[in-house]
């Protein structure tokens, strides 16, 4: 996926790009209006058009910026005292509680309905979270004590193996808005199970 080519930036630059998210987000590409992004921004129409030429180039740079807060999803802290179990415990309730969130399910569902007519957005969707996600997770698989008590030779799939475990049913409920806003307790619980079902799999 391109960066807009040559966009400006300004003072209301910024209020843009945040009245555009929230009007994408909501309405996805073809339901939203210029005049819909326009009102929700708070700016004229020939301000959105002075930073941006067309609808196009101001979708893929809200989506541009969306996928790198994936990108920022961090699990650990360095220096971790925490047993392994409790580690993994802490990255499926982390990665749950992203993917489970307002932002997560709002960028999964337009990624998912826009990537045919963008064909780039599902690849950079992917690359800043899912497959970021898994090489954070395998780094700490590969780690000295995950190795002591993880019986692991592709830690790469083992990844990817939790990360789907803890998307499992709860993620399809929020997805189809069978349940909305899990509680705390509910997540704890479901990253408790996918640590469970990891470790009947993988520990020494």
């Amino acid at each position: 996926m391109n960066a807009p080519a040559q966009i400006k930036k300004g003072r209301k630059f910024d209020q843009v790009i945040e009245g555009a998210r929230t009007v994408f987000m909501r309405e996805g590409y073809e339901g939203a209006s210029v005049d819909e992004i326009a009102r929700d921004a708070g700016v004229s129409k020939a301000t959105l058009y002075s930073y941006f030429p067309d609808k196009q180039h101001l979708f893929l740079a809200v989506l541009q910026s969306e996928c790198a807060q994936q990108s920022e999803v961090e699990f650990l802290e360095e220096g971790s005292d925490l047993s392994v179990e409790e580690t993994l415990h802490v990255i499926c309730k982390t990665l749950m509680t992203f993917i489970l969130s307002d932002f997560g399910q709002d960028m999964f569902r337009v990624c998912v309905a826009e990537a045919q007519r963008f064909p780039e957005l599902g690849r950079t969707f992917y690359d800043s979270g899912p497959k970021k996600w898994g090489r954070k997770i395998a780094v700490y698989l590969d780690s000295p004590r995950a190795r002591a008590a993880l019986d692991i030779e592709d830690t790469a799939l083992a990844a990817d193996q939790l990360a789907q475990l803890c998307r499992a049913d709860l993620m399809l409920k929020v997805l189809f808005g069978i349940e909305k806003d899990p509680a705390e307790a509910e997540i704890d619980r479901n990253a408790a199970e996918a640590v469970k079902t990891f470790l009947a799999r993988y520990r020494r």
